[in-house]
């Protein structure tokens, strides 16, 4: 298969950026190589609208819609597959803080089972509900400050200032487990190792390389069906295609390592992630990442609830059960293992005897922990 890789959204570290607050990436796939097969359509395309490049941003929805024959001929004659993900900046900043912070092989004031298995989402999106906006900055700050004695200043008053919240939390459980763990943080800020220590680093922990690994994990689903793989192809933006080229490569170098974090956890299957390298090219340059660029805006804009045109309509109709989207953020993880909780079955008698005699034996040792801060 072949695959187009594109993203719209970025605005890098800055991810308080109110015009931008969600990063987009979307992936065009094809059993066909694109960059051949619908060349000829969108040569026609561009010379329709005297363009030398499809780029959607400039077109606009009128000039989508002047080449809409076009774009729906190679829908119809090559079938490609559009896949959207999502990533809510702000909440990227409260979600690092939470897999930091509350790390329970790092922060021994957590519970096992707080952190590595599902019962870490209600966790974190009660947690999640103590942040506003200031206290995010600030935790994303500290996240991103590559002096040390600084970020961990700024992480002490983050997990202070969040101390202070708990009470508005109404389960005394939640506010023990997660006050016990904020408190181990603040007499330990150097353990956590919770700041970038270089500029390089702060590049992988941007939500563009978050939403990359979507995009990875994505690829890797649609070659689960016995397709052989054929070609990656990234738009060139020059900040990020090292960090992706290294990612890819590390994915591809782990296919046959198993990757289980804890029961009822989802299990991170490498075994499907493409071996070949990924091209890192201009738009100028590939037809492909010219279609990828106008399904992306497209799709973004009906996510965004402005107007599309009719003239359109196909080839939306035409991904309603192909295409798929994922999301990283707040609301999607509540909703996600809300309903994950929801279909639980109820535990037997000896189910409930075992896990009450694991919950002593871990919460002896954390209570030991905590007594040796």
């Amino acid at each position: 298969m072949f695959f187009y890789v594109d993203e719209s959204g970025h605005t890098g570290p800055n991810i308080f950026d109110v015009d931008q607050p969600v990063l987009y990436y979307g992936v065009l796939s094809a059993t066909t190589n694109l960059d051949l097969v619908a060349e000829e359509q969108v040569k026609l395309a561009r010379k329709k609208l005297g363009v030398e490049r499809l780029h959607a941003a400039e077109l606009g929805l009128g000039g989508l819609v002047k080449i809409s024959d076009y774009l729906i001929s190679v829908q119809k004659r090559h079938k490609p597959i559009f896949d959207l993900y999502r990533v809510a900046k702000p909440d990227h900043a409260i979600i690092c803080f939470f897999d930091q912070v509350f790390d329970q092989g790092i922060n021994p004031a957590m519970t096992w089972t707080g952190y590595w298995t599902p019962l870490r989402y209600i966790l974190l999106v009660k947690l999640a509900s103590l942040f506003d906006e200031n206290l995010a900055k600030l935790a994303w700050s500290s996240r991103i400050e590559t002096k040390n004695q600084h970020a961990e200043s700024l992480l002490i008053q983050v997990c202070s200032e969040l101390i202070n919240r708990l009470k508005a939390l109404p389960d005394e459980r939640s506010r023990q487990l997660l006050g016990d763990s904020l408190n181990w943080a603040i007499r330990n800020p150097d353990k956590l190792q919770y700041n970038c220590q270089s500029k390089k680093e702060v590049l992988t922990v941007t939500p563009n390389l978050i939403g990359f690994q979507s995009v990875m994990h994505g690829i890797a689903s649609r070659l689960k069906n016995g397709k052989s793989f054929a070609s990656i192809t990234i738009d060139q933006q020059s900040q990020f295609n090292k960090a992706q080229k290294n990612l890819a490569e590390f994915y591809a170098n782990a296919r046959d390592i198993p990757w289980e974090t804890g029961p009822g956890l989802p299990k991170m299957d490498l075994s499907k992630i493409p071996t070949a390298p990924i091209s890192i090219r201009s738009g100028k340059e590939s037809v492909g990442l010219e279609l990828v660029d106008c399904y992306l805006w497209l799709f973004k804009r009906l996510l965004e609830g402005k107007d599309v045109a009719d003239e359109l309509a196909p080839i939306f109709r035409a991904q309603a059960y192909r295409g798929r989207t994922d999301e990283i953020s707040i609301n999607a993880i509540s909703n996600r293992w809300s309903k994950w909780f929801d279909e639980l079955v109820e535990p037997t008698s000896d189910q409930i005897d075992m896990a009450e005699n694991i919950r002593r034996i871990d919460e002896s040792r954390r209570q030991e922990a905590i007594s040796r801060q």
